[in-house]
């Protein structure tokens, strides 16, 4: 049974009664070496198990199975679970759940997995779901060793660009404080099934043990980050100023100034290292207003 063959999974879906979901962002990967190189690629840091979000048809389930010791694949259609047990029957370190990984207590699901050693993150996630997965995810404060996503190649351009740049947004910046992303390759939209409409691209985000960064504030930090890309075309204390209301214009432009940047600035091309820069300064301020 080869499960990166068109014809072998459009059967299998006849057979159980299924038909791909689009609500749900179903686009099967078909291309063999694409499935192997993730698989691969997920294990840098060898994990003991594997968490892969959204099985499909299972093809990327049976490469992380012969990879790895324990994987545990979350998939949100119901109708696919008869099948996935059909094409998984021999994989027996494969653990299924039928869940939304959106409502999802991962450190619950995940206890026994970190008791036994590292755990990493595999998925081809849906477009339309991404970001709130990638933000889900990083929000948990789990310590994972790695995600390893398939995304919109637009998407996995924003996750990996350099501040000053078009794509660079908040979404940068805030992977920037848990962990480096690498564009590792493209995949052509023909190698789905059915073919989405644009090329998708696997990125894994290897996550810091201990992060470089220490806000003196982490709650200032995020919304510093926050306020600043909320109004990114405005300058930085502009934009500041609607999201730190308890401080001043003034004052606001006062802190930019310490951190050592220019009042004109805008809130794209500051790193992740430099909005931990400016969040102590204003966290300084706080601290320092009367009540």
């Amino acid at each position: 049974m080869n499960l990166c063959d068109p014809k072998c999974v459009r059967e299998l879906m006849s057979v159980f009664g299924l038909t791909f979901r689009k609500e749900w962002g179903q686009n099967f990967l078909t291309d063999s070496g694409a499935v192997a190189s993730i698989a691969e690629s997920c294990g840098a840091n060898k994990p003991r198990t594997v968490l892969e979000i959204g099985a499909g048809a299972g093809a990327l389930t049976r490469e992380l199975a012969n990879r790895y010791e324990n994987v545990i694949a979350v998939e949100i259609d119901r109708g696919l679970i008869p099948l996935l047990k059909y094409v998984l029957d021999d994989c027996k370190n494969v653990e299924l759940v039928c869940a939304d990984i959106m409502k999802t207590d991962l450190r619950s699901l995940l206890a026994e997995a970190f008791e036994r050693g590292g755990v990493a993150v595999c998925a081809n996630l849906p477009y339309y779901i991404t970001t709130p997965i990638l933000l889900s995810l990083l929000d948990s404060r789990l310590s994972f060793e790695s995600i390893t996503v398939m995304i919109q190649s637009e998407v996995a351009d924003r996750l990996v660009a350099a501040p000053g740049t078009p794509d660079y947004g908040s979404i940068t910046a805030y992977l920037g404080y848990f962990g480096v992303p690498h564009k590792l390759f493209n995949v052509k939209a023909d190698k789905f099934l059915p073919p989405p409409k644009v090329d998708s691209t696997v990125v894994r985000i290897d996550l810091y043990k201990e992060k470089p960064y220490k806000p003196q504030n982490e709650d200032v930090f995020f919304r510093t980050l926050r306020a600043a890309f909320a109004q990114r075309r405005k300058t930085l204390p502009n934009a500041l100023a609607a999201g730190l209301g308890e401080l001043s214009k003034t004052q606001l432009c006062d802190a930019v100034l310490r951190s050592g940047f220019s009042a004109d600035i805008r809130g794209e091309r500051l790193s992740t290292a430099d909005f931990v820069r400016l969040s102590d300064e204003i966290h300084g301020m706080i601290s320092a207003s009367p009540d």
